[in-house]
């Protein structure tokens, strides 16, 4: 179990180091969760640093005069400032510095890949040659918007002129909130459309609360809703209303972000049968119905199987996975039709997936599910795979070798190799053109949509994409609509084309 630390800043004394010394520091490991005891619980499984970890680890940088790490954040944060500024205890200061790019940076802190985008920038990575060896910013970043919700003061309403310019989101997930919060201190007058109960969109239903507690994102909501934010949730645009009629309704502008919740599936025999979920069902069920929290929550109507077989090697399918074991599944397996080289998934999830005991069945797919005479699965088929040259992914081709296929016992199969976009708010919306995967066509400086006063961001263009690049969209979007808003287009007629 993760003990708590002492949350009181250490004294900030320290001598200026050199280059050579701060490359010798030793990367601060993050304590954790024992895998056995935390299959059997739901809280987070990295503990966070201590300040004084969190201010060692920021004396690893070697204050670039030329960060690269800058470029590779999506959302800009000023990462040396931020860093030089934890290394001498200025927690608040930190904080106050990451908040000028990233106003969800709790979020982001633990599910940002920043292995793929500013760790692997970082000089510390090049200069000991090793991405392991890097700068740990993303742990840093949750550090410091843990301790700014602990000790902070709170978060004031908004102190600006208001424009009376009102801008509709559609979707409350990274995109939505994002953008919301940079219109907001503009002094425009924002409105979140929710489609579930809940607002957050895949950060509450998609991702599990071992790897994100469902407390961090309500908080950072909440810090929004008190700068003025305005948040409806059970309200599905597109059904309940079109985009039309929010401009009917005094709206100026629009913003889509939506996300991709439309399920992909393997259209293989057997994909109908009780016990099989598309991840998204799967995680929905256990992350907002409770049912992780099985005894103590609601009686959710999901799996509690003995042996889940889940098909896919991304995040998604990592969560799946975990998930399964702490619904007390006693055997989990990952199914994935290439080699750990090409598995998309953070190293750090598949560490992680392995410590908890869930077996790795690589080149491997699955080809059809079987069932008893009552619908239920009891197996799924599995043929073994060599890899073939580079497909359009820029990953080697998996092919299926012949005669190599059996039988392994499942009485659940999760299908987690990726989603789509959900056609319902874009056949409402003709003239929001899409592409021919039904992602929403933007232009890319500006995320302007083909339809005048309407914007998007995040998944429902991008894809399923990261949670980062899902908000650097969305700032792009809101300096656009700002710029919209503020020079008198805002008075052209949003419907027209």
């Amino acid at each position: 179990m993760c003990d708590t630390a002492s949350r009181q800043k250490p004294e900030a004394t320290r001598r200026k180091l050199t280059a050579k010394e701060r490359l010798a520091i030793p990367v601060q490991e993050m304590r954790e969760q024992h895998p056995q005891e935390r299959v059997q619980n739901v809280r987070e499984v990295p503990c966070g640093y201590t300040p004084e970890q969190a201010m060692t680890e920021a004396e690893r940088c070697l204050c670039c005069k030329n960060p690269s790490c800058i470029a590779g954040c999506p959302v800009g944060v000023d990462i040396p400032a931020f860093v030089a500024l934890m290394a001498e205890g200025k927690f608040h200061e930190a904080a106050m510095k990451i908040r000028e790019a990233n106003l969800l940076p709790a979020i982001c802190g633990r599910v940002c890949p920043q292995e793929d985008q500013c760790q692997v920038a970082c000089t510390v990575t090049k200069s000991l040659k090793d991405l392991r060896k890097s700068v740990q910013i993303g742990k840093l970043e949750r550090f410091v918007a843990d301790w700014e919700m602990e000790h902070g003061p709170p978060v004031e309403p908004v102190k600006v002129r208001w424009t009376g310019k009102k801008v509709a989101v559609i979707g409350s997930g990274p995109a939505g909130l994002t953008l919301a919060g940079d219109l907001v201190i503009k002094g425009h007058e924002v409105t979140i459309f929710e489609a579930l109960h809940r607002p957050g969109g895949v950060l509450v239903y998609g991702i599990p609360e071992f790897r994100l507690p469902k407390a961090i994102v309500d908080r950072e909501i909440d810090s929004l809703t008190k700068m003025g934010v305005n948040l409806i949730c059970n309200a599905v645009i597109g059904r309940s209303k079109t985009i039309r009629e929010l401009f009917d309704e005094g709206c100026d502008a629009v913003f889509i972000g939506v996300g991709a919740g439309l399920p992909v599936f393997k259209k293989i025999p057997g994909e109908n049968l009780l016990g099989v979920y598309s991840a998204n069902e799967f995680l929905t069920r256990a992350n907002l119905m409770d049912a992780y929290n099985f005894p103590h929550g609601s009686d959710t109507p999901i799996m509690r199987p003995k042996n889940c077989v889940v098909f896919g090697g991304g995040n998604v399918a990592m969560d799946a996975a975990r998930t399964a074991r702490r619904l007390g599944a006693e055997n989990v397996t990952i199914l994935y039709r290439r080699s750990e080289t090409e598995m998309p998934a953070r190293l750090e999830e598949v560490h992680h997936a392995k410590e908890e005991e869930i077996a790795f069945r690589l080149l491997q797919d699955a080809t059809r599910i079987i069932g008893n005479g009552k619908g239920w699965v009891t197996h799924v088929e599995v043929q073994e795979m060599e890899l073939g040259e580079p497909d359009s992914s820029g990953r080697r081709r998996p092919i299926p070798i012949e005669g190599s296929e059996f039988l392994i016992p499942a009485d659940c199969a999760v299908v987690a190799i990726g989603n789509r976009s959900n056609p319902l708010l874009t056949t409402a919306t003709p003239e929001v053109k899409v592409n021919e995967r039904g992602n929403i066509v933007v232009d890319k400086e500006t995320m302007r949509t083909t339809m005048k006063g309407v914007w998007a961001g995040g998944d429902i263009v991008l894809g399923a994409a990261t949670v980062i690049l899902a908000m650097g969209q969305a700032r792009l979007a809101a300096k656009s609509i700002h710029d919209y808003l503020t020079t008198g287009a805002w008075q052209e007629r949003c419907g027209e084309t």
